[in-house]
């Protein structure tokens, strides 16, 4: 059996908080392809006051109505035809959230691969528009709420080896559980990637050494 959703508590926090405390959990997105799921490794914090790269900053707008919304619902939004994915934060009228930019695969490696194409397994889920695409996650998905445990959630915990164990993998472990949550982890700092402002604001968060991270792994945080 796959580990219970997080409760909304969990979300109703800041978001840097949250960015975190999310390393290390389990994305499930269940659909008529079947169960994909991974470990987080890579987040970036978007907050509600103060931070012009939030997409809240300007205030409400069509597009961004969800950051507005509960905590725990899901933000979905498109650039450049692809998508990113983000977990709402704080209360309903804070807008912040926390952008998922990565996740290690653990489950569902062959649908992943179809929808992936030629794409290596490294590259399966390693940036936010290729996790969305290898997830199967669009703007359908915008406001949904992750609590729910249906269709996508975030979980704490390890894949047990029924839900796991694909047998193909390929990712250096046996696929039996969340390697990551059995082994501990340290977790690096840097500025977030491809804003075209508050660019040196220290808001990713990373599994320091973690392959599948999506951008650069040096670590900025304070010493």
């Amino acid at each position: 059996m796959l580990a219970d959703p997080l409760p909304r508590t969990f979300y109703q926090r800041d978001p840097i908080t949250v960015a975190r405390d999310l390393l290390g959990k389990t994305l499930h997105r269940r659909s008529r392809q079947g169960l994909t799921s991974g470990t987080i490794v890579e987040v970036e914090a978007y907050l509600a006051k103060g931070d012009s790269a939030c997409h809240a900053f300007r205030g409400p707008t069509p597009r961004n109505r969800t950051m507005f919304g509960p905590p725990g619902h899901l933000y979905v939004y498109s650039i450049h035809a692809r998508y990113c994915l983000n977990a709402v934060t704080e209360q309903a009228g804070i807008a912040s959230a926390v952008l998922i930019r990565a996740i290690e695969p653990l489950a569902g490696l062959a649908v992943m691969r179809a929808r992936r194409g030629r794409a290596k397994p490294i590259d399966y889920a390693r940036g936010p528009a290729r996790l969305c695409e290898a997830c199967d996650v669009t703007r359908r998905l915008d406001g949904w709420d992750l609590t729910r445990g249906r269709r996508i959630w975030i979980a704490a915990g390890n894949l047990d080896s029924e839900a796991a164990g694909t047998g193909d993998s390929g990712f250096g472990h046996s696929g039996s559980g969340n390697s990551l949550a059995c082994l501990g982890f340290r977790t690096g700092q840097s500025p977030r990637i491809g804003v075209t402002s508050a660019q040196h604001a220290p808001l990713r968060f990373f599994v320091d050494g973690s392959p599948y991270v999506s951008g650069p792994r040096r670590d900025h945080s304070p010493r």
